[in-house]
């Protein structure tokens, strides 16, 4: 992958047909599918980090961090539902990750580490550079982040952290998840700022193995925090707060079920689905059937059930569904959720319903943060030595402390989406203005869309998404 070196920062503006702001999952799923188009372009895809096709989540380099889907669901390919299986297959049998094998599963049934995913991600990436090539398309990766973007009559125009600036006939936005900063904060340290990567291996391993650490946020980001705390050889007490307490279920292999949502199209409102759920489940449930079988018929409908659904039905589903629905569906690979399982049994590890409310003031070696707990009229001040921030991901641009959203909600560029989620877009990506124009040469992919189909950041949902997008970017204006 070639890179545009920093000395060109001051130099005359490069000029490309499509600019991809992020470089992960999204902007290189993205440039695989324009690079496999016929017909010649040029392509910049901007991205701070060092590789294209990582991002944070497949930058992990601990074996113990799965992915929180088998093979068979994460294929990077809409075409091929086995194309990552048969990657794998291909690179087990070439002597490629030997720890394979402690899943004595099918490799289509393997979870793999999230290292090994972006490796494969990579691969289709330079696979697909060699087949553009042969058509005369390139992609570059422009190794900055973008602090700024113009409508230009003619095209788009960005401004990046190093100085640089950079013309397109497009730009999508692919920017992918923005950590969620869960902003009360206390004194000139904020929350993400006092907290420990939750991936981070190495600074854990300076801990003292037998001291408390805190987490807040029970979600799949709190079992790889806790993943990564047992490989660091920490043993102590875990704290665990979040607002529900709700732990993410692990994920099974269950039997196929019939598609009751493809075969009544009477079901239309979030009350409906989750009546006719809970209905199937439990005859799943008394037919001796796992109740993830016909709960995994539904994914294939959620862009549909979200889009139609009244703004109304759409806030009563956040409130009232949503901690239960990414609990149930959101789950856990297996290896990891029997550590979480284990570590909770042997009393190490607590799960608290409580809401973070605020860093405390501490002294000494500890740290300490102000939660109230569930039922409780009053905060408390809980401490320990380290603080892991795991409370997911923040899809409200207006919070979102990064340069780009802020200057693209201050120049009316985009709108928030509905219920505040991601941005606002057309059924094609196009993104629409704080005017209510819809753009003709800015698009936005994946996570910003969030508010548009809901469930927008899978990797099946991010590799449709990127084919669509790229028909559509390659069509006359």
């Amino acid at each position: 992958m070639s890179e545009i070196p920093h000395e060109q920062a001051n130099d005359a503006i490069r000029q490309a047909d499509i600019l991809i702001i992020g470089g992960g999952l999204s902007g290189a799923m993205l440039a695989v599918q324009l690079l496999r188009l016929p017909g010649r372009r040029s392509v910049l895809v901007i991205e701070p980090r060092a590789e294209l096709g990582r991002g944070e989540a497949y930058s992990a380099v601990e074996l113990g961090h799965t992915l929180n889907g088998n093979a068979a669901r994460m294929s990077v390919d809409p075409d091929s539902a086995d194309d990552l299986t048969q990657w794998l297959t291909a690179h087990i049998a070439a002597g490629g990750w030997p720890e394979s094998d402690q899943q004595s599963v099918p490799v289509s049934e393997l979870f793999p580490p999230r290292g090994l995913f972006g490796e494969y991600v990579q691969q289709r990436l330079a696979e697909a550079q060699v087949a553009g090539a042969a058509n005369g398309s390139s992609v570059e990766h422009v190794r900055a982040e973008v602090v700024d973007l113009e409508n230009l009559a003619d095209g788009v125009r960005l401004t990046l952290s190093d100085g640089q600036r950079l013309r397109g006939t497009y730009a999508v936005l692919a920017t992918g998840m923005f950590p969620a900063a869960r902003t009360p904060q206390a004194h000139s340290s904020g929350l993400n700022a006092a907290a420990l990567d939750p991936w981070d291996v190495a600074a854990m391993r300076q801990l003292d193995p037998q001291s408390t650490v805190l987490i807040i946020g029970s979600g799949l980001t709190m079992v790889d925090a806790v993943v990564s705390l047992e490989q660091a050889g920490h043993r102590g007490p875990i704290e665990v707060f979040s607002r529900h307490g709700l732990l993410p279920h692990v994920r099974r292999q269950p039997p196929a079920w019939a598609d009751f949502l493809g075969e009544d199209p009477s079901i239309r409102t979030p009350r409906q689905l989750v009546r006719e759920l809970r209905r199937h489940c439990r005859d799943a449930i008394a037919r001796g059937i796992d109740w993830q079988a016909p709960l995994d018929t539904v994914r294939v409908h959620i862009p549909r059930l979200w889009s139609q659904a009244t703004d109304l039905q759409r806030r009563q589903f956040v409130r009232h569904v949503r901690p239960w629905w990414e609990s149930h569906h959101h789950r856990s690979p297996p290896l990891s959720a029997e550590l979480v399982a284990r570590l909770h049994g042997e009393g190490r590890l607590r799960i608290q319903a409580a809401s973070f409310k605020g860093l405390e003031p501490s002294s000494g070696d500890e740290l300490g943060i102000r939660i109230r707990r569930r039922g409780e009229p009053c905060e408390c001040v809980v401490h320990g030595v380290a603080l892991i921030n795991s409370s997911g991901i923040e899809y409200d641009w207006r919070r979102v402390a990064r340069p780009l959203p802020r200057q693209l909600l201050a120049r009316g560029l985009v709108q928030p989406g509905p219920l505040a989620l991601g941005i606002a877009a057309t059924a094609d990506g196009a993104v629409i203005g704080a005017d209510g124009q819809v753009a003709s040469r800015l698009f936005a992919m994946g996570p910003p869309l969030r508010g548009m189909w809901w469930e927008s950041t899978a990797v099946t949902d991010v590799a449709l998404q990127a084919k669509a997008l790229a028909r559509r970017l390659t069509q006359p204006l």
